[in-house]
């Protein structure tokens, strides 16, 4: 069957905007609550103050230290969390913007993260270790300059005073071992 293009259009953004979920809402079925996951992920929310080391040079190499601030907001519903850095690498300005959330048929945390130095978009899967409260991302890129593809790894390790610490660690194909690119040291705002 041959729909006309707009009614076409409008049924390809109702599917990608949700409205299959508003309309079983409306319907009486219930509308998915945050789980004990996205409590996880809600406790990022807040500003958080940054202290940025990079290690451009290098891992044996003295980091370049930098400051920034990350802004994370949960987003109604409590299901997705939002989150908004800006900083600065040298002289360079940089912003990202990442949201996260908890896939319940993947059992996995989901994400993706786009910033100011690159023009590909980051999926990330990860898990969590409650043991050591430290949330682990992972996912592959590619580098269109060079064209190296990379795995990357993402590791926030939750300290129970108000801090938390973010490592950044690469692995590219054909360059034997993962490096650690950058640590990011956190402070919530109170």
């Amino acid at each position: 069957m041959n729909l006309p293009k707009p009614l076409a259009c409008f049924y390809l953004a109702a599917a990608i905007l949700g409205l299959p979920a508003m309309a079983l809402a409306q319907e009486g079925h219930p509308v998915p609550k945050p789980s004990a996951e996205h409590k996880i992920l809600a406790e990022d929310e807040g500003t958080w103050d940054a202290t940025i080391k990079s290690f451009m040079a290098g891992p044996d190499a003295k980091p370049t230290v930098t400051k920034g601030t990350e802004v994370n907001t949960v987003l109604h519903g409590g299901l997705w969390v939002l989150s908004k850095f800006e900083g600065s690498f040298g002289d360079a300005k940089f912003e990202g913007r990442g949201q996260f959330g908890y896939d319940p048929a993947k059992k996995k945390y989901i994400g993706s993260w786009i910033d100011s130095m690159s023009p590909t978009l980051a999926v990330l899967e990860g898990s969590y270790d409650a043991k050591t409260k430290t949330m682990t991302y992972t996912g592959d890129g590619y580098d269109p300059n060079t064209k190296v593809k990379y795995t990357q790894k993402m590791v926030t390790t939750m300290k129970d005073d108000g801090t938390r610490v973010f490592t950044l660690y690469m692995k590219f194909d054909g360059a034997g071992d993962e490096i650690k690119f950058m640590e990011v040291d956190y402070t919530k705002r109170k």
